[in-house]
């Protein structure tokens, strides 16, 4: 649990099981992934977290409660509870699809406590059949870093037009969106810290065309990229490798300062965007791709005790994969 802002570190503290209100499902949680985002919340560098706060946004867990009024979901079901766990639903961005953008949404793990426990509740609209095919470890990246990852693959633009794709920064989500491109045809760049040879292995062995380091350049010019990485200076870097016409997409939800560049770089219709935590129709659509074609999940294993161990490896740079709490 984060007992105050900006500490670092989590506290172990035991409560009784929450209890599922109307419109609400109980989940025994049995898998949660760690997330950057998880960082960016415990090391303070997110605005108003809901304090003290149980973190998680990639839980995987069986549904051992049912509120008043819930349908579609039975005691047994294995469910899925993503980043986004409310937005209004009578904005004008949840009116036309993007409710990702509700100025009113709240968050598993930030602002709604999330899945560093062994029980936990969920708006039941904010809940998903997983597929079968995946056990809960391998399940619970898929919740994150496969649904952030896939809405910013979709942003590159069409596969057809795409034949050049650059991840900057290879961990859970770039190493979930390599599999994706790969399987559409393209060919994909792995760009990683200069020293971080070991990553760079790790993306060679999913297959991509080329891995090095992100301070270069790569072999041949990209038609599009996406920004895994949360350094600011990869903008400037990866417009300089992208074509005429190329996107480059930001898929973190926080990110260093961005140095200046010259115009140069953004010209000839070049462009930058950024994406924004996600929609139920992504889960759904991604969740159904990943039912159909087969991702291989790299995933670590981390006892709920270890959470503060895990979110260590990950802000060293250690994780090469997912890391996933298992209560």
């Amino acid at each position: 649990m984060l007992t105050r802002l900006g500490a670092g570190t989590l506290e172990a503290h035991e409560r009784e099981p929450p209890t599922a209100r109307r419109g609400e499902l109980r989940v025994n949680v049995r898998a949660c992934g760690v997330c950057r985002t998880d960082l960016h919340v415990v090391d303070g560098e997110l605005p108003h977290p809901e304090i003290p706060l149980i973190p998680g946004h990639e839980i995987v867990g069986i549904v051992d409660q049912i509120g008043d009024g819930v349908a579609g979901f039975r005691v047994g079901d294995r469910v899925g509870i993503p980043w986004l766990g409310y937005s209004c639903g009578e904005c004008r961005y949840c009116r036309s699809g993007r409710e990702n953008l509700c100025p009113d949404a709240r968050f598993t793990g930030y602002q709604i406590d999330g899945g560093y426990t062994d029980s936990t509740v969920v708006d039941a609209r904010y809940a998903f059949k997983l597929p079968e095919a995946y056990q809960d470890l391998e399940a619970a990246p898929l919740l994150c870093a496969g649904l952030i990852g896939f809405r910013a693959y979709r942003l590159t633009g069409r596969p057809d037009a795409v034949r050049r794709l650059g991840l900057y920064g290879f961990g859970a989500a770039a190493h979930i969106v390599a599999q994706i491109a790969r399987r559409q045809g393209q060919e994909v760049y792995a760009f990683t810290s200069p020293e971080d040879h070991e990553a760079q292995e790790f993306a060679r062995g999913l297959g991509v065309t080329w891995a090095g380091s992100s301070d270069g350049p790569p072999p041949d010019p990209l038609d599009a990229a996406i920004i895994f990485a949360p350094v600011g200076r990869l903008i400037p870097e990866a417009l300089a490798r992208v074509v005429p016409g190329g996107v480059v997409v930001c898929a973190g939800i926080h990110m260093s300062d961005v140095p200046s560049f010259p115009y140069r770089l953004l010209w000839q219709e070049r462009s930058v965007r950024s994406v924004a935590n996600l929609t139920r129709e992504d889960a759904r659509n991604f969740l159904e791709l990943a039912g159909r074609v087969p991702i291989e999940i790299r995933a670590i294993p981390y006892d709920l005790l270890e959470a503060n161990r895990a979110l260590g490896d990950l802000r060293g740079g250690r994780v090469k994969g997912a890391a996933v709490l298992v209560p």
